[in-house]
Formats: structure tokens, C-alpha cells, sequence
């Protein structure tokens, strides 16, 4: 298996993301179909709180080893970086095992603080049972992760995509069949059916880990060396550690997002409005799981790009190759802002018949999901700016970056629900605006620190965003004509599918083109790539003028 460059690795990771994101989005139309509106608020309780701890037990060691490995391949460090892997699997069994005992122990704990006073629905104990399933996922996932990380240091970047792909088949059909088989079959609570499904996690990850564990010995990428460097063990801890707190704070403010918005919507709606329970979990849910599985694909591009930017920026900063971060910040920049846009803008104008697609006609969800896909696009913006600041080292950044905005958010949820709830804006919606704020204020924060400890220039970010709004209003305006004179029934599910074939073709077409005849594209992908692409989507009956 071949080694990836930057816009190969990003367009990798991300088509196989995208995929893995649609497959993520899609088992949501079944699953939701059997355990219901009931059970997808109790799965998403416990999964909110389950991906806090991963993210802890995960997120930070694997990125910091990824870091790691590209600083030490550029440098020529061979055995250090071997060292790198065995120790950063050493620590992270510790913070597994720790992350693991805390969530099976606590679970009743963490159930009365989800649920709190609200009655009629799912239960404290309800939650501490499904989290309990779940719990036993933390002791594998990030010996999973760490592995991962390993390869996307070496840049097999195509590797470890592809192990989330096996990741995810695995885990949607026990999700599926499983939690088919206890409600359907033989008759079982929901709770177990709920708790079924989410153990999913725990064997989609072993098949991942066992095809990457493959792939390593396959290239020989664990092997003893001979040759000694002069970095020691503890130089090596100190910078895991080091790399690793950033990493480790990002993914729990990203996943801390949602369960705070779900725990302020639960207690603004429930305890201080009065909503019906009913109206207050589906919602709540909505808000922290619904809306984000169906905004997936979006978040899918800078998950791509983050697997690729980071070891690719790693390498140039460590040849203090300060030209060359300069260029990948822009394009990773210019990249996110041409894919992520008028995907927003796209799944917005969609977003009734979409939530009919997914979960059936329900005017609360689709207006929730409406500003969700903008909210996934600023989340797009900070998981770039966060990783461009972890690559270079400039912790402190990151760490105000991350706590900035969520702090902005937690402290505006209440207020702007509440605002809302008297101006006639439905209120939920405060929320969401909620976390663009605060997605949005963690950017600007991060590219100020950016420029002014790296003078940093984001001229041609800056250049490419203005032009791909040409395409993307344009885009917008031929959709809302079009739909102004084709006017579909929204609530059903064959008329909702055939508007959202209609508008994302004729949307994706008018986009592309625009984009194409501009020279954006080019701009944006570079020629040789886009020569690839034309190639590879019109088998060949395309070239472009001028091209190899």
C-alpha cells in the first residue's frame, strides 16, 4: 500500500469518509424506523456521553503519535519514532482502562445528571444501562486510534480510512440487526435493544484494528532498529504529553458541544418552559444527535483534511519550510470554505424533505436542521483552524480557541433560547445559533494567533472564499426559483426523495460548472489533480486543454 501527498490523502480520506459519514447517516432511516422516537433519545444520552470518554481515552494520543511520527520520519529518528508507538500504546492502555472503569462505575451517577428531573420518558436507570454497554468500546477503540494515528504518520493515509469503512459495515449491522432482532424477534425492553446496538462500537473497532495491526506487518512498519538517536524515553513522553493535551481538549470541546446544548435544552425546555417530555427529548435529541448524523457528510471534509494536513504541515514546519505551511493553510483553508458551503446551503434549502427521508415528516426537526448545516460548516472552520495550531505547536492557542468558544456557547444557550422563546423565534433554535456563535468566535480567535506569532498570510484564503460564493449563491438562487415553480408534497417520502435528487443535481451542476469555468477548481485543487478527477468521472471522454 502507497504512501499519500497532501491533496491525494485529503481527497482520499475524505471520499472515504464521506462514504462512511452516508453509511453513518443512513442506518439513522432504519434504526430510527425500531427503536423510535423514545429510543433514539435514550441512544443518544448515553452516546453523547460515550464520546466525551472516548475522546479523552482517544483523541489525544493518537494524533500526538501521528505528530510525533511525521516530525521524527522528516528528521530521519527511526528508532525514536518506533519508541513513539510502543510508548504511546502504554499510556493510553492506562487512560483506557481508567476512562472504562469511571464510566461503568458511575453509570447511574451519569444517568440522574442526563435526565435530572424530567418525568415520563426514559429512565436514570434507563441511560446507566445502555452506558454500561457502551463503556466496554473505551478499552479498544483507542488502541484502535493510536494505530491509526501510527499510519497517518507514515502518511497511509488510504489505510487507515479504509479501516473506518470496515469499522462502521460492522458496527451498523449489529446496530441494526441486533436491536431488530430483540424488539421484533423476541420481544425484549427497549432499553436492551438500545443497549444492543451500541455495542456495535466495540466489534466494528476490533475488525478495524485487526486489518490495521494487518497492514503494519504487511510494510514492515514495526520492525527493531539497530541504529541508536540520541532522543531518550522521557524526551518522548514529555512530547506525547505535550502534543497530546491539545488533541485531547479539541475532541471534548467538539463532542461537549452537543451534550451541553442537549443538557441546557433539557433543562431551559423542560424545567424552566414547561414543554411536554415528549416535545423536550425529541428535541434535545434532535439538537445533539439527529440533526448531526444527517450534517455528517459535511463535518466529513474536515475530518479528511485533518487526517492529511496535520503530518503534511508536521513535515514542513520541521524543515522550517515556513512557505510551504503557508500554502497548506490557505489551500486546507480554501478547501474547506469550496466543499463545505454549498453543501450547507444545499442541505438547508433540503432540510424538510431530508428529515422526512430520515425520521418522517416532523416540522420541528427540519427547522432544527435547517441552521444545524451552518453549524457544521463553522465546525468545519474550527476543527481546521484547532489542527493548523496543533501542527505548529502553538498550544496556548489552542487551548484558548477551544475554551473560548465553548464558554461563549454555554454562556449564550439559555439567553438565546430564552430570547427567541419572546421575540416568536422557535426557541430551540437558540441553541444552535448558540454554537455558530461559538464555533465561529474560536476561528477568528485561532487565525488572529495564528498570524500574529507566524505572520501567517491568509490573502489567497481570503481571495478563494470571495470567489466560491459566486458559484454559491448562484447555486442558491437558481434552487429557490426552481422550487418557487416546482412545488413537491415535502411530507412524503417518494415525492421529498425525488426533490432532493432534483435540487442537488441541478444545484451540484450549476456549483460545478460555475466553479469549473471560473478556474476555481484549478485554483483550489491544483491542475494535475483536476486533470485526475475529469479523467476519473468521465471515464476518460474528457481533457483538459493543455493537460499531461
Amino acid at each position: 500500500m502507497k504512501k499519500n501527498n497532501f491533496v491525494e490523502g485529503t481527497i482520499i480520506a475524505t471520499a472515504i469518509i464521506v462514504i462512511v459519514k452516508l453509511l453513518g447517516m443512513l442506518y439513522v432511516i432504519p434504526f430510527y424506523a425500531i427503536v423510535g422516537t423514545k429510543g433514539g433519545a435514550l441512544y443518544s444520552y448515553a452516546y453523547n456521553i460515550y464520546l466525551i470518554f472516548l475522546g479523552i481515552s482517544s483523541a489525544g494520543l493518537p494524533d500526538a503519535v501521528a505528530k510525533i511520527i511525521s516530525e521524527y520520519n522528516a528528521l530521519g529518528y527511526e528508532g525514536a519514532k518506533q519508541r513513539a508507538y510502543r510508548i504511546g500504546r502504554n499510556l493510553i492502555s492506562i487512560i483506557a482502562i481508567t476512562s472504562f472503569l469511571v464510566l461503568f462505575i458511575f453509570a447511574e451517577e451519569i444517568g440522574v445528571f442526563i435526565i435530572g428531573t424530567l418525568e415520563g420518558g426514559n429512565t436514570a436507570q434507563d441511560v446507566a444501562f445502555v452506558i454500561r454497554c457502551l463503556s466496554p468500546s473505551v478499552l479498544l477503540v483507542p488502541f484502535l486510534s493510536i494505530t491509526k494515528g501510527y499510519l497517518q504518520g507514515h502518511k497511509y493515509i488510504s489505510a487507515s480510512s479504509l479501516s473506518q469503512l470496515f469499522e462502521q459495515i460492522i458496527r451498523i449491522f449489529i446496530i441494526l440487526v441486533g436491536s431488530y432482532l430483540v424488539l421484533k424477534v423476541f420481544n425484549g425492553t427497549l432499553s436492551l435493544a438500545v443497549g444492543v446496538a451500541v455495542s456495535g462500537a466495540f466489534f466494528g473497532g476490533l475488525v478495524a484494528y485487526l486489518y490495521l495491526k494487518h497492514v503494519m506487518k504487511k510494510n514492515n512498519l514495526i520492525h527493531e532498529v539497530d541504529k541508536e538517536d540520541k532522543i531518550t524515553n522521557k524526551e518522548i513522553v514529555k512530547k506525547i504529553i505535550t502534543y497530546a493535551i491539545p488533541f485531547i481538549i479539541i475532541s471534548i470541546v467538539v463532542n461537549i458541544y452537543n451534550e451541553t446544548d442537549q443538557l441546557l435544552v433539557l433543562r431551559t425546555l423542560g424545567d424552566i418552559l414547561k414543554f411536554p417530555t415528549d416535545q423536550v427529548e425529541t428535541i434535545a435529541s434532535s439538537i445533539s444527535t439527529w440533526s448531526p448524523k444527517i450534517c455528517m457528510v459535511i463535518n466529513a471534509m474536515a475530518m479528511g483534511m485533518t487526517m492529511s494536513l496535520v503530518p503534511t504541515i508536521v513535515s514542513a514546519f520541521a524543515r522550517k519550510d515556513y512557505k510551504d505551511v503557508e500554502a497548506k493553510i490557505n489551500k486546507s483553508l480554501s478547501m474547506i470554505i469550496f466543499i463545505s458551503l454549498p453543501m450547507s446551503i444545499g442541505l438547508s434549502i433540503l432540510s424538510r424533505p431530508v428529515w422526512t427521508m430520515f425520521y418522517g415528516a416532523n416540522d420541528i426537526g427540519s427547522t432544527i436542521l435547517s441552521l444545524t448545516a451552518f453549524s457544521a460548516l463553522f465546525g468545519n472552520l474550527y476543527m481546521i483552524v484547532s489542527a493548523i495550531c496543533q501542527s505548529l505547536n502553538k498550544f496556548k492557542a489552542v487551548y484558548l480557541v477551544s475554551c473560548t468558544g465553548f464558554l461563549l456557547n454555554a454562556a449564550l444557550d439559555i439567553p438565546i433560547m430564552l430570547f427567541y422563546n419572546k421575540v416568536g423565534v422557535p426557541t430551540y433554535l437558540g441553541s444552535v445559533t448558540a454554537s455558530i456563535i461559538g464555533y465561529s468566535t474560536s476561528t477568528i480567535v485561532g487565525l488572529i494567533l495564528l498570524r500574529k506569532d507566524g505572520k501567517y498570510s491568509y490573502k489567497q484564503a481570503v481571495i478563494n472564499g470571495f470567489k466560491t460564493l459566486i458559484p454559491a449563491l448562484s447555486m442558491l438562487v437558481v434552487l429557490l426559483v426552481m422550487n418557487h415553480f416546482i412545488t413537491l408534497n415535502e411530507s412524503v417520502r417518494p415525492t421529498a426523495l425525488l426533490k432532493i435528487v432534483i435540487d442537488t443535481v441541478v444545484g451540484g451542476i450549476v456549483y460545478i460548472v460555475i466553479a469549473f469555468k471560473s478556474g476555481l477548481m484549478e485554483e483550489i485543487l491544483g491542475r494535475q489533480m483536476l486533470t485526475r478527477l475529469v479523467k476519473k468521472f468521465t471515464f476518460g471522454l474528457v481533457k483538459l486543454k493543455d493537460a499531461e
